[in-house]
């Protein structure tokens, strides 16, 4: 990428409301549980760090409830934005329009969406159904949210409506984050996002799921934005980084950690299949590729790999990915508090700076 085209890319870190918080993986911490608290500090933390945004992650059985949270943060915070996760297929979609825009106005503008396509607690629907439906809440809650109105004739949803009276501070949709590696879930992402997000790999396969979702979007007529969610592990030397990735399974019992991925409702997703295609392709200490280790996705279903090395390996990594046209970078690190403060420490001016 050339200097002239560069631009900082957005950099934001994780909320862990999902009860995601460890010293050690696959060991249970009362004071890392997920609660309004401890969540609380993490974003405020993010914010007198100087991340641009905070994924509030969702999920049904684990952790609390992402839109509520963000309510309770809005008055808490001035500058960082929310990147709050709605799994869709538990909302009706003009009620979530009013809640998205009602927390809008409540953060002065400053909301971001990741849609989950989600089932609804209890159900199970088959992939091209869900993604299906998934399309539709999408599709209906940018029409609402833009102000249009709605005359909506789906298998999922039967809507003839006119906007909620209340609107977004900018008057239009926030910026839709999607994620998803099958192929529903990539036509879904060509359609209805704004921003693709996707999980740890390699850079050679990040190069080609970026080439293939430009394609799919420009059929459509639309272009993409593309996010890169991983966790991170940065230490003032190579050989601290890499202990403290040691350190972080040291205690893991092999079947506390699938009993943790079993957990996860995305459990049997493409995605979740890749992630544990790069463990098994990895070498002895876990390292698919330079830098990208895979240790954490042997107790995590989902973003399961870290980017480890002092600041400025850590720099040239997520730079590498940005050359590839990833301008988001979603990050975690543990415990989250700490590596927050850590990475803001030692790596944000820096990947914000103009590459020589």
């Amino acid at each position: 990428m050339s200097a002239a085209a560069w631009a900082p890319p957005e950099v934001a870190w994780f909320g862990a409301l999902c009860d995601d918080d460890y010293e050690y993986l696959g060991v249970a911490d009362p004071a890392l549980r997920s609660s309004w608290e401890h969540c609380r500090d993490i974003v405020l933390a993010a914010e007198r760090g100087g991340f641009d945004n905070v994924l509030l992650p969702s999920g049904y059985q684990l952790g609390i409830d992402a839109v509520t949270f963000a309510g309770g943060m809005a008055a808490l915070t001035r500058d960082i934005r929310l990147l709050v996760a709605v799994r869709c297929g538990e909302m009706w979609p003009p009620q979530l329009a009013r809640q998205l825009a009602t927390l809008d106005r409540m953060l002065g503008g400053r909301l971001t969406v990741n849609i989950i396509s989600s089932d609804l607690p209890g159900e199970s629907m088959a992939g091209p159904e869900r993604y299906a439906r998934t399309l539709e809440v999408m599709t209906v809650l940018r029409d609402l949210l833009d102000g249009r109105s709605v005359a909506h004739h789906g298998a999922a949803y039967d809507l003839e409506l006119e906007p909620p009276r209340l609107r977004t501070v900018s008057g239009s949709c926030p910026p839709l984050y999607f994620g998803g590696l099958s192929e529903d879930a990539r036509e879904v992402a060509a359609q209805a996002a704004d921003v693709y997000l996707m999980w740890p790999d390699t850079l050679p396969a990040v190069a080609g799921v970026v080439d293939d979702l430009r394609v799919r979007a420009g059929r459509h007529g639309r272009t993409l934005r593309f996010g890169y969610r991983v966790h991170v592990i940065v230490r003032e030397t190579e050989a601290e980084a890499r202990a403290a990735a040691a350190r972080l399974v040291s205690r893991l019992d092999d079947g506390e950690g699938e009993a943790i991925r079993r957990r996860s409702l995305d459990s049997g997703s493409a995605g979740v299949a890749r992630q544990a295609e790069l463990r098994d392709a990895a070498d002895l200490d876990g390292f698919v590729e330079d830098h990208l280790w895979t240790g954490i996705g042997r107790a995590r279903s989902g973003c399961g790999a870290a980017v480890v090395g002092d600041p400025d390996q850590v720099v040239a990594k997520l730079r590498a990915y940005q050359a590839l046209g990833i301008d988001t970078f979603v990050l975690s690190g543990y415990p989250h508090l700490d590596e927050c403060e850590r990475f803001a420490r030692l790596v944000l001016d820096e990947l914000r700076r103009p590459p020589d």
